[in-house]
């Protein structure tokens, strides 16, 4: 190989090396906000739930709390609908485990508009 060619070769590794960190950081900013707009979703959901079950003001942002919280037992939000809908029905609330995912869809397609705004 002539060595006028390695330049050339060193230029396209770095332009890939720097290809290939900008697509980690933005996969990482994307994971990130996906991890806030999850915490915001379930708040959200926390406060229609307690809404609800006619909780007092004083427990609203507990029980909020305690559904984000609920997030981090288990990968998925299957441990979060669990949570509510078990609640919910505890609570006497005549709702439906559809009802409250389609209630989770719609609260997480506004988190993620607000956090992509940067609320």
């Amino acid at each position: 190989m002539h060595p006028c060619h390695m330049p050339l070769i060193g230029e396209r590794m770095t332009t890939f090396d720097d290809r290939e960190k900008g697509f980690e950081r933005k996969f990482a900013l994307d994971q990130e906000q996906e991890f806030k707009a999850s915490a915001r979703r379930n708040r959200m959901l926390g406060e229609w739930a307690a809404g609800l079950m006619g909780l007092a003001e004083d427990r609203v942002a507990t029980y909020a709390q305690a559904v984000v919280r609920s997030d981090l037992e288990q990968p998925g939000e299957e441990d979060v609908l669990r949570k509510v809908f078990e609640d919910l029905k505890g609570s006497g609330v005549q709702v439906s485990e559809g009802e409250v995912r389609m209630k989770m869809d719609e609260f997480m397609a506004q988190a993620r508009e607000q956090v992509r705004g940067g609320e």
